[in-house]
């Protein structure tokens, strides 16, 4: 077996990508794809050693990609707008032998500290002018060279994910050819995808939400993806009609932005017949006004870069706006109340996860890997949810995100979700701050819709009106934005 064997089987003449207007066909990607792995076995890159990209959403990141796990090389996928000191910890936990980078991030390259730069053998540019004694992908393209992908156990990492740090310094989680196969069989069993679909690509595929269910899907099905490199709502509404996209994921972010256009023709979303949202909680009211203004029902799901990441889908379940969905085929999922039992319908509890997807653990952390995997292979999310007597799956919040006031819990979740319902407030995170005499307190940041005015006491007036009194903010700051990462989550510890 081998992930990179995903493109092999489809017609060579079908389209895999489309970027900036070149479409590539799935011949074409297969043989791009085999004289990178040649250029790699020339440069003596061995199975294990690993191949670090700090490429966006490209042609060259998905050849890399699939060129070096065809090798047994392990990918590390980096952002590759970061500044140079977050990458700089990135490499050293993952010590590549090649990097492959793009032209804009060359000059981040050059501000890594030269003991960092010198560990590694080898550093390729995707086009322009290259480094120094190194081929550009798009030379080794030119070439004639072609090595075809070797036999792996399944058991044989294959990525070096980056979590989203959201609960402190970020950790490589290791995923195996195995893990993200597994998975991509669960998510597909249940999306009914087939080659004629064209995915709309504009999650960053260095995360694992946009590389394995956004593209690994998109290819392993003979379907076509459009690349897209920076999210504008505007252009995004045309790209769908223009391009004919079928299937669409985003992160909230994505779909709070496109519910705020303006003058958007009713039809816009006319041939989109899949709608997913995921990495973090999407507002309900938000899914309401897309499915009022346009028809389009977005789905949401869940999952974690440690199950690779899918672990559940309302795909094939009723419209039930708010809810996670269900368990995808082949994936356990406990919700486990306080002494590590199954928790009560109707009462919340942490996530658990069990299933082939579920990763191997965290690189060359044995104690961060036990804190979250049992030895009977259970997944401790820190993820809080409630199932409901049809085993439908709705999300409360993060454990560690939860909020203590006079001995009650008080999960932000909620409380961002009822600030987002007022129509003047388009985005809000909640935090605990600490407090004399109940512990913590709730305070809020707010950001208001453009032109709108709004003070203090109505906001906490608006909470009163629809929560118990101890989960209402005692501060509300008024602000421009809320920290938010690249897939739309909330990153509530910048603000604590």
């Amino acid at each position: 077996m081998n992930l990179a064997r995903i493109i092999d089987g489809h017609p060579d003449a079908s389209t895999a990508l489309i970027s900036h207007g070149r479409t590539t066909t799935y011949g074409q990607l297969r043989r791009q794809v085999a004289a990178l792995r040649a250029e790699f076995v020339a440069l003596g890159l061995r199975r294990g050693e690993c191949v670090a990209l700090l490429c966006g959403n490209t042609p060259y990141f998905v050849v890399s990609y699939l060129a070096a796990v065809g090798v047994g090389a392990v990918v590390a996928p980096l952002n590759p707008t970061s500044p140079a000191p977050e990458i700089e910890k990135e490499l050293a936990v993952v010590q590549p032998a090649v990097v492959i980078i793009e032209p804009a991030a060359l000059a981040t390259w050059e501000r890594i500290p030269s003991d960092i730069r010198h560990g590694v053998r080898t550093v390729m540019a995707t086009e322009g002018h290259g480094i120094e004694g190194a081929h550009t992908l798009d030379e080794v393209f030119a070439g004639d060279g072609s090595v075809d992908s070797v036999d792996v156990d399944p058991s044989t990492p294959a990525v070096y994910m980056f979590t989203s740090g959201t609960a402190g310094s970020p950790k490589a989680a290791v995923l195996t050819h195995g893990n993200l196969l597994s998975n991509i069989e669960q998510s597909t069993a249940v999306e009914n995808m087939s080659p004629s679909d064209v995915t709309f690509g504009v999650l960053p595929m260095y995360h694992i939400f946009g590389l394995n269910v956004m593209l690994c899907n998109t290819l392993a099905v003979g379907a076509s993806i459009v690349l897209v490199q920076r999210f504008d709502p505007v252009s995004t509404i045309e790209t769908l009609r223009e391009r004919g996209v079928t299937v669409m994921l985003g992160a909230p972010s994505i779909w709070m932005a496109l519910n705020q256009l303006l003058d958007v023709p009713a039809d816009a979303f006319a041939k989109v017949r899949l709608a997913l949202s995921g990495a973090a909680k999407l507002p309900e009211q938000v899914i309401h006004s897309l499915s009022n203004r346009f028809g389009l029902q977005v789905l949401e799901g869940y999952g974690l870069t440690e199950a690779s990441p899918v672990v559940t889908t309302s795909i094939d379940m009723p419209f039930t706006p708010g809810s996670i969905g269900r368990p995808v085929p082949g994936v356990e999922v406990r919700i486990v109340d306080e002494n590590g039992d199954d928790a009560f319908v109707g009462d919340s509890g942490e996530i658990w996860v069990r299933g082939p997807n579920v990763f191997a653990g965290y690189l060359n952390d044995p104690e961060a890997t036990a804190r979250v995997l049992s030895p009977d292979g259970w997944l401790r999310t820190g993820d809080i949810a409630v199932a409901d007597e049809a085993g439908h799956i709705f999300m409360v919040d993060r454990a560690k995100d939860l909020i203590i006031v006079s001995g009650f819990n008080v999960f932000p979740a909620e409380v961002e979700e009822v600030l987002t319902a007022h129509p003047d407030i388009v985005d809000a995170a909640v935090v605990g701050t600490a407090h004399p005499h109940t512990g913590e307190a709730v305070r809020a940041y707010v950001v208001l819709r453009p032109g709108t005015h709004l003070d203090e006491d109505t906001v906490v007036d608006h909470c009163r009106a629809h929560l118990a009194r101890y989960k209402c903010p005692s501060k509300v700051l008024f602000v421009d934005q809320v920290p938010r990462n690249m897939t739309g989550k909330l990153q509530r510890y910048s603000l604590r």
